[in-house]
């Protein structure tokens, strides 16, 4: 009779392989993201799997870069001059690093600039957008709705915060006008005055530092 013990073994040696084999599949696979390093307490590598996004790998690169500059030991001529055209290569080597330390600290200067630049421009635009709110706190004001009352509060607190962030209005009287600033909508006969004068304010303009905003539209009266 024939033997088929070898062939039920080599069935159950392969069914037991599948069996590990789909066991390994659906075993989860873990990525470790974290920054530091748990064994040497050292920051990883930006370049490693699942990195921060493009501004924080630009960043810790800058600061990788500043370290190996400033840890870079160029070895004086003298102590390389004994062997042949050892002065000379380590002048080029002192001013390929020189050269690399200019162009990265100019590196570091255009991004600095361009992120205030950047930051800068965020704020005005939440400025500008918040003008039309101001007006319409002016008119309430103006109509004495806001003599008293919670939403007088709410309007000062408001103006209090914008001022934080470097809003200036625009709204003085018997000042030269200043067309930089100033919007003539009238122009009036005035008395006793020696240059053109803003006598009204018809809506408050408004500037954040060098930066205006908009034009205060005003009645100017110039001389007679």
């Amino acid at each position: 009779m024939p033997h088929h013990g070898n062939d039920d073994e080599h069935r159950s040696s392969g069914s037991g392989n599948e069996s590990n084999q789909e066991n390994e599949a659906q075993k989860p696979v873990i990525h470790d993201n974290r920054k530091v390093d748990p064994k040497t307490g050292r920051a990883r590598h930006p370049d490693q799997p699942h990195a921060e996004a493009a501004d924080s790998r630009s960043g810790d690169a800058l600061s990788q870069a500043e370290d190996i500059l400033n840890s870079v030991e160029v070895p004086a001529a003298e102590s390389v001059a004994q062997g042949a055209g050892g002065s000379a290569e380590a002048e080029e080597l002192r001013d390929d690093l020189r050269r690399l330390q200019a162009e990265y600290v100019n590196y570091r200067k255009r991004v600095e600039r361009d992120r205030a630049v950047a930051g800068e421009m965020a704020v005005i635009g939440v400025l500008n957008s918040l003008l039309p709110v101001l007006d319409d706190v002016d008119a309430a004001r103006q109509h004495g709705d806001l003599a008293d009352g919670p939403f007088a509060a709410i309007a000062a607190k408001l103006e209090a915060a914008l001022k934080t962030y470097g809003l200036v209005r625009i709204d003085e009287t018997g000042v030269e006008f200043d067309p930089t600033v100033h919007e003539a909508l009238i122009q009036q006969p005035g008395t006793d005055i020696d240059f053109d004068t803003v006598s009204q304010v018809l809506r408050a303009g408004y500037k954040s530092g060098d930066r205006v905003l908009r034009a205060a539209q005003v009645i100017v009266a110039v001389p007679a």
